[in-house]
């Protein structure tokens, strides 16, 4: 790539993140934003791995009020940002949302491209969802009650998560997924880059793609993946976790039912394609997804709640977690109850 065209694209990587800092910034001045006002509690910067790297960390918004022994359903949140820009702390209202309504949320922070190549992001979400199936319970959430929620780059995922979940893995990367145990109740991908190593289909299905918008979505897999004669690809088969639209896409069965699914997406996201061929996906494995779509939003409109088409957008997640995933509290005796012999 020439250099001046490295550059420009450098540029346009810093005026969207500085962007959605800036709009994130702003919102948290907002009286209304401020966790109490909801009768949320937050703590921050929780440890789910060792050592002293801030993608480590995590954040947990529940609501105020918990009761030792009782327990509500947890949301594992993945923030978006094309593997490469964002956290958890630009994602605070995504936290705030699904607390507000009753769930114990676990926002994380993982490595980012390109210093941190495929697979360290899907290792720091295992990680955390390992950590999630362990601990969970401290901070009042139910691991056996797991919804797992994130947009872009945070839906690749959470949907390579419940591959990892669902499907026989021998990636190293998938093991504390694995050895969990815990299959998530639903998972909630929203307008999803599900497929890295061809971002260039877009661009093919639609020539007349901005360029601007172009190369954003080329530098995602440029940046995550990086050559595939990296050294984070050697001795690697597949790149099914960076590709997990691939596998729900293939003839692969899965070991244990998927969880049912929601995604939304905008009809001008250029992103859309991938929403539909997931829901097609699934449909074609006898899975349920409700994917909906929401006329002339772009992409990730959701997190501007104060717009219509954003609320609207929620409600119809939360409705369908009503459905599947309910913010019920259960007690401790309860559980008891319910699990022990006949």
């Amino acid at each position: 790539m020439r250099l001046r065209d490295r550059v420009r694209r450098q540029a346009g990587s810093l005026v969207v993140d500085s962007f959605f800092r800036g709009v994130s910034s702003v919102g948290r001045l907002h009286p209304r934003a401020r966790p109490e006002h909801h009768g949320v509690e937050v703590v921050r910067d929780v440890r789910y791995a060792a050592g002293g790297s801030s993608a480590h960390l995590l954040d947990v918004y529940r609501p105020v009020g918990h009761r030792p022994g009782e327990l509500r359903p947890a949301v594992l949140y993945v923030h978006g940002g094309g593997f490469r820009i964002l956290s958890k702390d630009t994602h605070w209202v995504m936290g705030l949302a699904f607390a507000r309504r009753g769930y114990v949320v676990f926002s994380i922070n993982y490595r980012l491209a390109p210093e941190h190549r495929y697979p360290a992001a899907i290792e720091d979400c295992a990680r955390a969802y390992g950590w999630v199936a362990e601990h969970a319970h401290a901070w009042g959430g139910d691991a056996s009650r797991l919804v797992l929620a994130g947009e872009s780059a945070g839906a690749n995922l959470v949907t390579a998560m419940t591959v990892a979940a669902c499907f026989e893995r021998s990636e190293p990367e998938a093991a504390p997924i694995v050895r969990s145990g815990v299959v998530p109740k639903a998972v909630l991908p929203a307008c999803g880059i599900l497929q890295v190593s061809d971002t260039a289909r877009f661009t093919r299905r639609k020539p007349g793609l901005a360029r601007v918008v172009a190369e954003r979505i080329e530098e995602v897999g440029e940046a995550y993946l990086g050559p595939l004669d990296h050294p984070s690809h050697h001795g690697r088969e597949t790149l099914d976790l960076a590709d997990p639209l691939v596998v729900l896409e293939s003839e692969r069965p899965a070991k244990v039912p998927l969880p049912p699914f929601f995604a939304p997406c905008g009809t001008a996201d250029p992103l859309l394609d991938d929403t539909r061929r997931l829901a097609a996906a699934l449909r074609r494995r006898g899975g349920l997804c409700e994917d909906l779509y929401y006329p002339g939003e772009v992409h990730a409109f959701h997190a501007f709640v104060f717009r219509p088409q954003a609320q609207k957008c929620w409600r119809d997640t939360f409705a369908f977690l009503d459905r599947h995933c309910p913010p019920e509290v259960q007690g401790a005796r309860a559980r008891s109850a319910a699990s022990a012999p006949a």
